[in-house]
């Protein structure tokens, strides 16, 4: 696969801080060492808002990959043709059953897989920690962004930086104690949930898990119900007894 340019340099950094290699180790967009460890990939031109009330995993998918890509790109005709690629990738209907309108987190995992910027899998984790943990570590360690599955799975978020106790490439003693959030409904707000957020928001890890809770059941039952489920680039770092994994 063909590293886009952007991504290079950060490629380029966690292979040297992996392989100690001198020199090679410059900071990747925004990195604070000082005080914990805070890393943030968003640049501006980024975001993009949903064009409708449904279109929320497209538009989720249509900034990541503008996080991912050599260029951005905001158009309506983009973020509709990802929406139906998430959609025609979802899990199979049992005959009988209503469809939603919107896109699963399957199909939005694996859409970006057969797009080129995965492998990504839908993901669900027992506890908030240990879903945050994870989204800091999988940024960290592959330089992309995270999707997360917020208001109990009926709407998506891009999780672009975070900010930790310690580096989560070098140490497992860690605590995720802020996360940067990019919301596709913003500037609209939600009647249950409240405001959205603007781009490049970074919310405090109690403040996040306001929004972001367990899964519950909406037109059949999933696997994924009842976790915290993300949207999350695959690698090997992450302990396989604490989460549950829909297979892509």
């Amino acid at each position: 696969m063909i590293i886009p340019a952007r991504r290079r340099i950060l490629v380029a950094a966690v292979l040297a801080g992996v392989l100690g290699l001198g020199g090679a180790g410059a900071p990747v967009h925004r990195v604070e060492a000082a005080a914990g460890y805070t890393l943030e990939l968003s640049q501006p031109g980024d975001f993009v808002r949903q064009t409708n009330l449904v279109q929320c995993v497209g538009a989720s998918m249509q900034m990541m990959i503008n996080l991912m890509a050599p260029r951005n790109d905001a158009t309506a005709a983009t973020q509709l043709r990802l929406w139906r690629l998430a959609r025609s990738l979802g899990p199979l209907r049992p005959a009988g059953l209503r469809r939603g309108k919107g896109a699963s987190p399957q199909g939005w995992a694996r859409g970006l897989t057969l797009l080129g910027y995965g492998p990504y899998a839908a993901v669900g984790f027992p506890t908030l920690a240990a879903a945050t943990r994870a989204a800091a570590r999988a940024i960290r360690v592959t330089g992309k962004p995270v999707g997360i599955l917020v208001w109990a799975g009926r709407h998506a978020w891009v999780m672009t930086g975070f900010r930790a106790t310690a580096d989560p490439l070098t140490t497992n003693a860690f605590r995720v104690t802020h996360l940067t959030v990019m919301d596709p409904l913003y500037p609209l707000d939600s009647t249950i949930w409240g405001a959205s957020h603007p781009p490049g928001t970074r919310l405090s890890t109690a403040a996040f898990g306001r929004s972001f809770v367990p899964r519950r059941a909406f037109i059949r039952p999933s696997p994924l119900d009842g976790t915290y489920v993300l949207v999350l680039p695959v690698f090997s770092l992450i302990p396989r007894a604490t989460y549950r994994s829909v297979a892509i």
